[in-house]
């Protein structure tokens, strides 16, 4: 079995995994079923879950995305100081190759959301990891624009990604509202950057 089919096969492990303990955290709540039940039930040894994940919380926010992370952090550096429009666009960019990349839907999303809501402890968690990446994203972009990571306009760069993040995935928490989430994050900060426009008078 060649390298790429191994580590394809490594990733339908894990993705199986994130799925059913999600799946059983938002029927359940996190303590309501067991690492055994979960293995029993995809068909994996104890000892192959744990080299996935070190615990049902880990598996429940899935796979480590580092090599994704690592790669995006290459290729923004490579891109060059552009200006400050074009960190936020750069920044988008990655977010809406990501999502269409991980294959994840509405429903998904849905069911995470539902899963903070009935967690608290995940939910926690979800806020802490959220700040490690946007101090990280801030030293990135720091470090491409040759500022110091505490520039106003570095921190400000990465907190109007977040914040349109934020703002798009709350407007696609609606179940009747059916969107991509890539295209309705696009379309959040075309209408931020026109309302922030200077001078432009709206009819």
């Amino acid at each position: 079995m060649t390298e790429s089919a191994i580590a394809t096969r490594k990733q339908a492990t894990a993705s199986r995994l994130t799925a059913l303990c999600r799946r059983l955290t938002a029927d359940r709540g996190l303590n309501g079923f067991t690492i055994e039940e979960v293995c029993s039930e995809v068909g994996v040894s104890r000892r192959t879950f744990f080299n996935y994940f070190p615990s049902k919380e880990d598996a429940v926010f899935g796979a480590d995305e580092a090599d994704g992370t690592r790669r995006f952090s290459e290729e923004f550096l490579a891109l060059g100081s552009r200006g400050w429009a074009a960190v936020v666009d750069d920044l988008v960019g990655f977010v809406v190759s990501f999502v269409d990349s991980s294959g994840h839907d509405m429903a998904e999303h849905l069911q995470f959301m539902a899963i903070l809501d009935r967690e608290p402890k995940l939910l926690a968690r979800f806020i802490g990891i959220g700040r490690e990446r946007e101090t990280a994203l801030r030293e990135l972009v720091a470090l491409r624009e040759g500022v110091a990571p505490t520039d106003a306009r570095a921190r400000a760069s990465v907190e109007i990604v977040s914040s349109v993040m934020r703002s798009t995935a709350d407007r696609l928490s609606d179940p009747r509202v059916a969107e991509n989430f890539g295209a309705a994050l696009l379309e959040s900060l075309t209408a931020l950057r026109d309302v922030l426009a200077p001078g432009k008078v709206h009819a």
